[in-house]
């Protein structure tokens, strides 16, 4: 299935149903009272997130979600009957954003959880409900409040408790491929993964984390180089961030520090999230540049880095059990 976690679409909830001007007509009563019915409330404009559905595909064929309108009232006092809500199934961790001003309109995270977005609108009385002692034949009745038309953007940020990222083949993709049983692309070129992957790293039966691959970001990628902010979003909701650095790549220092520097770029409070960070491809080191590198920390010594690799295995294992430690507080040795 294509991924597309950005969609423009049009939404608007029902007209309400207009009252009724009307006089009871009955065998022996020559001036029967007004007895117009309300009209029916238009249908609201409801979005569900899903959990089965992971991509905003859908929105690029279907653009325009409307709500039923209400039915006008009846006789003999009878309401209208009111509008069908519309009911829109997005993913969860979707925005819904005024496309004038960027509003935030909605943000669905809770698994069907109905969120309206738009109410439809009131019907109007009908001329039962304006009769007075001084006025018992009332020959109006109100219109019904129109509905709501507005243009929305849905943006989709992915709910994971760990956001992998790095430049681009630092082995991020490898690295969720044998924690998790996702199955991402996997080349020795940069770029690979031109899409978010999604994985459950499982500790035991109970016990499950989510992790995002966030595709490889590159020096000015805050600013759209590469493949931009695009992507950038997908780590905003996640708990915790995992910096994939390659040593064969260039000065593992400098690396974190243009990674730290795009993520502050794009959002400044994306750097208090916890951080891991990794040193990839152990498999391809000697032992001199292990200790060389076991000698260097961040953020002012806070922070180890782990000598990880994803094809021998070499300390996988530990690497999952912290990542577990750090999002649910419960200390797990690894096996």
């Amino acid at each position: 299935m294509k991924f597309i976690d950005t969609a423009k679409v049009m939404i608007q909830s029902g007209n309400g149903g207009k009252g009724l001007v009307s006089f009871r007509r009955e065998k022996f009563v020559p001036k029967g009272g007004p007895d117009g019915g309300n009209g029916g409330k238009g249908g609201d404009v409801v979005f569900i997130p899903d959990p089965q559905m992971s991509t905003l595909l859908d929105f690029k064929y279907n653009r325009i979600y409307k709500a039923q309108n209400g039915k006008p009232g009846g006789n003999s006092r009878k309401s209208g009957r009111g509008g069908l809500d519309i009911e829109i199934k997005v993913p969860c961790g979707t925005l819904v954003k005024r496309l004038e001003d960027g509003e935030i309109i909605a943000d669905l995270v809770t698994p069907y959880k109905r969120v309206v977005v738009l109410e439809g609108g009131k019907g109007g009385h009908g001329n039962s409900e304006f009769a007075t002692p001084t006025k018992q034949t009332p020959h109006y009745a109100e219109p019904g409040l129109p509905g709501i038309e507005l243009e929305v953007v849905l943006e989709l940020k992915l709910i994971a408790d760990v956001g992998i990222v790095g430049f681009p083949n630092a082995g991020k993709s490898t690295l969720i491929s044998v924690i998790s049983a996702a199955k991402p692309k996997i080349a020795d070129y940069p770029f690979t993964t031109l899409v978010p992957n999604l994985g459950i790293v499982r500790i035991d039966l109970s016990k499950s984390y989510t992790v995002a691959d966030i595709p490889g970001l590159i020096e000015g990628a805050a600013e759209g180089k590469g493949l931009g902010t695009q992507f950038l979003r997908h780590v905003e909701r996640t708990k915790v961030l995992l910096f994939m650095l390659d040593p064969f790549h260039g000065d593992i220092k400098s690396d974190y520090k243009i990674l730290t520097n795009e993520l502050k770029k794009y959002n400044p409070q994306m750097l208090k999230k916890q951080q891991v960070i990794c040193i990839s491809k152990a498999d391809a080191m000697d032992d001199a540049m292990k200790k060389e590198i076991k000698k260097i920390s961040f953020k002012s010594g806070k922070i180890k880095p782990m000598i990880i690799s994803s094809v021998t295995g070499e300390n996988i294992e530990e690497i999952k059990f912290k990542l577990w430690d750090i999002i649910s507080g419960e200390q797990i040795q690894a096996k």
